[in-house]
């Protein structure tokens, strides 16, 4: 019996489109708004309790630890071994976030993982 490469129907490809782009924006707009922006910088550093500080500290913990990029590269290994649509969503968000998060390396080979996914056969049916 022959498998089948790893094909997303057009309904999963709009699903990943969206789950991209708003993974992305949220990431950019984490970066450049909360993380380097001065002024919230400051407020936050002064003790200010705001979702947006709890947020900004969550974040630079774990993009310091490269939490984004190690469970972009687990996720995409999974989906490399097993490819699914549920792990190319996750390893997509992961890697979203490790490549603008400053997690690129990790990152970078996760999403090479995520592509190379489409090129093994299907999980088998029964």
């Amino acid at each position: 019996m022959k498998k089948e490469p790893f094909r997303l129907t057009p309904y999963q490809v709009q699903w990943i489109l969206i789950v991209g782009f708003l993974t992305i924006g949220y990431a950019l707009y984490l970066r450049y708004m909360a993380i380097e922006f001065a002024q919230v910088r400051l407020e936050c550093e002064a003790g200010l309790q705001t979702m947006l500080c709890k947020t900004r500290l969550t974040m630079t913990y774990l993009f310091k630890h490269y939490v984004f990029g190690i469970a972009a590269l687990v996720i995409a290994t999974l989906h490399f071994i097993r490819p699914s649509i549920v792990t190319l969503t996750a390893g997509l968000i992961a890697a979203c976030f490790g490549i603008v998060l400053y997690n690129i390396g990790l990152s970078g080979v996760a999403i090479a993982l995520l592509i190379l996914g489409f090129a093994r056969p299907a999980p088998a049916t029964a």
